[in-house]
C-alpha cells in the first residue's frame, strides 16, 4: 500500500468524532476517499470491535463498539 493512502487510512481510523457516526455513513465515506484515489480491488466490511483479527482497522464507528476493516483482494490475471 503506498503512504498517501495509508496516511488516510490511518488518519480515519484514529479520528475520535468518526466513532460517533454510523457505520453505513463512514464506510461510504472511506469508499469514496478510496475511489478518488483510485485503489481497485478491495473490500470494506463493518464488524465487531473484537472481531478485526488480522485485518486492517480503517474506522470506528457506532461509538467504537463496531470496526470498519480494509481487505486488498488479490487480483485475477
Amino acid at each position: 500500500m503506498n503512504a498517501p493512502l495509508f496516511g488516510v487510512l490511518l488518519a480515519l481510523a484514529v479520528s475520535p468524532a468518526l466513532a460517533r457516526k454510523s457505520c453505513d455513513e463512514l464506510k461510504a465515506e472511506i469508499d469514496a476517499k478510496l475511489q478518488e484515489k483510485k485503489v481497485s480491488a478491495y473490500s470494506l466490511e463493518i464488524v465487531d470491535s473484537d472481531q478485526t483479527g488480522d485485518r486492517k482497522v480503517v474506522g470506528s464507528c457506532d461509538g467504537g463498539t463496531k470496526k470498519i476493516v480494509y481487505t486488498r483482494e488479490k487480483k485475477l490475471p
